[in-house]
Protein backbone atom coordinates (compact mmCIF):
# COMPACT_ATOMS: atom_id res chain seq x y z
CA UNK A 1 0.00 0.00 0.00
CA UNK A 2 1.55 3.48 -1.32
CA UNK A 3 0.31 6.72 -0.43
CA UNK A 4 -0.02 9.60 -2.86
CA UNK A 5 -0.29 12.99 -0.83
CA UNK A 6 1.39 16.02 -0.29
CA UNK A 7 2.06 17.47 2.76
CA UNK A 8 2.52 20.95 3.91
CA UNK A 9 2.05 20.85 7.52
CA UNK A 10 4.38 18.40 8.76
CA UNK A 11 4.51 17.47 12.32
CA UNK A 12 7.40 18.34 14.86
CA UNK A 13 7.95 15.13 16.15
CA UNK A 14 6.78 11.64 14.40
CA UNK A 15 4.24 10.09 16.67
CA UNK A 16 2.96 6.69 16.75
CA UNK A 17 -0.55 7.45 14.99
CA UNK A 18 0.58 4.36 12.43
CA UNK A 19 2.13 2.05 14.48
CA UNK A 20 -1.71 2.42 16.91
CA UNK A 21 -3.70 1.83 13.87
CA UNK A 22 -1.76 -1.51 12.83
CA UNK A 23 -1.64 -2.68 15.85
CA UNK A 24 -4.73 -3.38 16.32
CA UNK A 25 -4.14 -6.19 14.06
CA UNK A 26 -0.29 -6.90 13.71
CA UNK A 27 1.13 -7.36 17.17
CA UNK A 28 4.60 -6.64 15.90
CA UNK A 29 5.24 -3.46 12.99
CA UNK A 30 8.68 -2.88 12.39
CA UNK A 31 9.74 0.60 10.60
CA UNK A 32 12.09 0.92 8.03
CA UNK A 33 14.20 3.58 6.27
CA UNK A 34 17.35 4.25 4.08
CA UNK A 35 20.35 6.69 4.33
CA UNK A 36 22.87 7.70 1.72
CA UNK A 37 20.53 7.39 -1.42
CA UNK A 38 22.23 10.19 -2.55
CA UNK A 39 25.70 10.31 -1.89
CA UNK A 40 28.38 9.34 -4.64
CA UNK A 41 30.49 7.29 -2.75
CA UNK A 42 29.77 4.16 -0.35
CA UNK A 43 27.03 2.07 0.13
CA UNK A 44 23.66 2.93 0.55
CA UNK A 45 22.95 1.47 4.22
CA UNK A 46 19.12 0.46 5.69
CA UNK A 47 17.84 -0.04 9.29
CA UNK A 48 14.57 -2.03 10.56
CA UNK A 49 13.62 -1.21 14.24
CA UNK A 50 10.39 -3.35 15.66
CA UNK A 51 9.17 -0.95 18.69
CA UNK A 52 7.35 -2.16 21.56
CA UNK A 53 3.83 -1.58 22.77
CA UNK A 54 4.54 -0.04 26.27
CA UNK A 55 3.28 3.08 27.71
CA UNK A 56 5.05 6.52 27.72
CA UNK A 57 6.87 5.32 24.55
CA UNK A 58 6.60 8.59 22.80
CA UNK A 59 8.22 10.35 25.57
CA UNK A 60 10.77 7.67 25.91
CA UNK A 61 11.98 8.16 22.53
CA UNK A 62 11.20 11.96 22.32
CA UNK A 63 14.90 12.72 20.65
CA UNK A 64 13.90 10.83 18.07
CA UNK A 65 13.21 12.24 14.20
CA UNK A 66 13.64 12.38 11.01
CA UNK A 67 17.69 11.75 11.36
CA UNK A 68 19.00 14.30 8.39
CA UNK A 69 16.99 17.03 11.07
CA UNK A 70 19.47 15.89 13.86
CA UNK A 71 22.87 16.84 14.68
CA UNK A 72 25.69 14.13 14.67
CA UNK A 73 26.17 13.95 18.79
CA UNK A 74 22.18 13.57 18.67
CA UNK A 75 22.03 11.30 16.54
CA UNK A 76 24.75 8.98 18.38
CA UNK A 77 22.86 9.41 21.59
CA UNK A 78 19.64 8.56 20.37
CA UNK A 79 20.86 5.34 18.56
CA UNK A 80 22.15 3.96 21.75
CA UNK A 81 18.45 4.90 22.99
CA UNK A 82 16.46 2.86 20.04
CA UNK A 83 18.89 -0.32 20.55
CA UNK A 84 17.96 -0.76 23.78
CA UNK A 85 14.19 0.04 23.81
CA UNK A 86 13.80 -1.76 20.56
CA UNK A 87 12.38 -5.58 20.64
CA UNK A 88 14.73 -6.00 17.54
CA UNK A 89 16.90 -3.94 15.44
CA UNK A 90 18.54 -5.16 11.97
CA UNK A 91 21.47 -2.91 9.34
CA UNK A 92 21.36 -3.78 5.77
CA UNK A 93 23.82 -2.51 3.33
CA UNK A 94 23.86 -2.12 -0.83
CA UNK A 95 27.57 -1.80 -2.21
CA UNK A 96 28.18 1.01 -4.74
CA UNK A 97 29.24 -1.78 -7.05
CA UNK A 98 25.79 -3.21 -6.24
CA UNK A 99 24.15 0.10 -7.03
CA UNK A 100 25.76 0.39 -10.36
CA UNK A 101 24.71 -2.84 -11.01
CA UNK A 102 21.53 -2.64 -10.02
CA UNK A 103 20.22 1.03 -9.64
CA UNK A 104 19.91 2.83 -6.51
CA UNK A 105 16.59 2.03 -6.04
CA UNK A 106 16.61 -1.77 -6.56
CA UNK A 107 20.14 -1.23 -4.42
CA UNK A 108 17.96 0.46 -1.59
CA UNK A 109 15.36 -2.27 -1.66
CA UNK A 110 18.04 -4.72 -1.02
CA UNK A 111 19.35 -2.76 1.86
CA UNK A 112 15.99 -3.05 3.44
CA UNK A 113 15.70 -6.66 2.57
CA UNK A 114 19.02 -7.42 4.37
CA UNK A 115 17.81 -5.04 7.63
CA UNK A 116 14.69 -7.24 7.77
CA UNK A 117 16.70 -10.38 7.70
CA UNK A 118 18.23 -9.57 10.81
CA UNK A 119 15.21 -9.43 12.99
CA UNK A 120 14.32 -11.92 15.63
CA UNK A 121 11.13 -12.35 15.91
CA UNK A 122 10.36 -11.43 12.13
CA UNK A 123 8.08 -8.86 11.95
CA UNK A 124 4.07 -8.72 10.75
CA UNK A 125 3.78 -5.85 9.19
CA UNK A 126 6.26 -3.27 7.91
CA UNK A 127 5.90 0.58 7.32
CA UNK A 128 8.60 2.03 5.20
CA UNK A 129 9.65 5.45 4.48
CA UNK A 130 8.18 5.83 0.66
CA UNK A 131 9.35 2.58 -0.68
CA UNK A 132 7.20 -1.08 -1.22
CA UNK A 133 9.03 -3.97 -0.92
CA UNK A 134 7.39 -6.00 -3.56
CA UNK A 135 9.97 -9.30 -3.00
CA UNK A 136 8.57 -9.39 0.91
CA UNK A 137 5.72 -11.18 1.07
CA UNK A 138 4.03 -9.19 4.02
CA UNK A 139 1.24 -6.30 4.44
CA UNK A 140 2.84 -3.06 3.99
CA UNK A 141 2.71 0.63 3.88
CA UNK A 142 4.55 2.97 1.92
CA UNK A 143 4.12 6.93 3.69
CA UNK A 144 5.55 9.49 2.31
CA UNK A 145 7.75 11.37 4.40
CA UNK A 146 7.65 8.55 6.70
CA UNK A 147 10.78 9.48 8.87
CA UNK A 148 9.09 12.85 9.78
CA UNK A 149 5.14 11.34 10.62
CA UNK A 150 6.16 7.94 12.14
CA UNK A 151 8.05 7.28 15.29
CA UNK A 152 8.93 3.40 14.17
CA UNK A 153 10.26 5.06 10.38
CA UNK A 154 11.99 7.96 12.27
CA UNK A 155 14.12 5.56 14.84
CA UNK A 156 15.05 3.64 11.51
CA UNK A 157 16.30 6.80 9.91
CA UNK A 158 18.62 7.22 13.04
CA UNK A 159 20.15 3.92 13.11
CA UNK A 160 20.39 3.66 9.00
CA UNK A 161 22.41 7.02 9.39
CA UNK A 162 24.84 6.33 12.17
CA UNK A 163 26.33 2.96 10.81
CA UNK A 164 26.73 4.29 7.18
CA UNK A 165 28.10 7.67 9.19
CA UNK A 166 30.15 4.87 11.26
CA UNK A 167 31.39 2.94 7.75
CA UNK A 168 32.20 5.96 5.65
CA UNK A 169 34.55 6.96 8.59
CA UNK A 170 36.51 3.50 8.14
CA UNK A 171 36.75 4.23 4.11
CA UNK A 172 38.40 7.65 5.17
CA UNK A 173 40.74 5.28 6.49
CA UNK A 174 41.03 3.40 3.62
CA UNK A 175 41.06 6.51 1.17
CA UNK A 176 42.10 9.33 2.65
CA UNK A 177 42.40 11.81 0.23
CA UNK A 178 38.75 12.03 -0.11
CA UNK A 179 37.59 13.42 3.11
CA UNK A 180 35.11 10.95 3.46
CA UNK A 181 34.49 11.42 6.96
CA UNK A 182 33.54 14.87 7.04
CA UNK A 183 31.16 14.29 4.18
CA UNK A 184 30.50 10.57 4.02
CA UNK A 185 30.12 10.48 0.38
CA UNK A 186 28.02 13.37 -0.64
CA UNK A 187 28.73 15.72 -3.32
CA UNK A 188 30.58 18.52 -1.02
CA UNK A 189 33.30 20.95 -2.65
CA UNK A 190 35.40 19.17 -1.00
CA UNK A 191 34.07 16.21 -1.95
CA UNK A 192 34.62 17.94 -5.91
CA UNK A 193 38.18 19.29 -5.42
CA UNK A 194 39.05 15.58 -4.41
CA UNK A 195 37.14 13.89 -7.20
CA UNK A 196 39.18 16.31 -9.48
CA UNK A 197 42.55 15.73 -8.07
CA UNK A 198 42.53 12.17 -7.50
CA UNK A 199 40.13 10.84 -9.56
CA UNK A 200 37.47 8.35 -8.29
CA UNK A 201 37.81 5.72 -5.91
CA UNK A 202 36.98 2.31 -5.56
CA UNK A 203 33.86 3.06 -3.74
CA UNK A 204 32.57 5.62 -5.48
CA UNK A 205 29.35 5.07 -7.47
CA UNK A 206 30.32 4.88 -11.24
CA UNK A 207 27.28 4.56 -12.56
CA UNK A 208 26.26 8.25 -11.09
CA UNK A 209 26.64 11.28 -13.61
CA UNK A 210 29.13 13.24 -11.28
CA UNK A 211 31.60 9.85 -11.46
CA UNK A 212 30.63 9.13 -15.09
CA UNK A 213 32.12 12.53 -16.22
CA UNK A 214 35.61 12.17 -13.92
CA UNK A 215 35.65 8.39 -15.14
CA UNK A 216 35.53 9.87 -18.86
CA UNK A 217 38.24 12.25 -18.18
CA UNK A 218 40.40 10.24 -16.20
CA UNK A 219 39.79 6.93 -18.13
CA UNK A 220 43.42 6.58 -19.21
CA UNK A 221 44.77 7.32 -16.02
CA UNK A 222 45.06 5.14 -12.99
CA UNK A 223 43.90 5.98 -9.96
CA UNK A 224 44.83 2.66 -7.40
CA UNK A 225 46.96 4.37 -5.43
CA UNK A 226 45.07 6.03 -2.25
CA UNK A 227 47.82 5.39 0.32
CA UNK A 228 49.42 8.99 -0.30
Amino acid sequence: MRERKKFNNLPKTPSLEFENKHWVQFSSIAGLDEAGRGAWAGPVSAAAVVLPQIPKLEQTLSGVKDSKLMIPKQRDFWAGVIKTVAITWGIGFSTASEIDEMGIIAATRLAMQRALSQLNPQPQFLLIDALVLPAVKLPQEALIKGDQRCLSIAAASVLAKTARDAHMCTQDQLYPNFGFSSHKGYGTKRHQLALTTNGPSPIHRKSFKPIQILNTLYQNTDFNDYSD
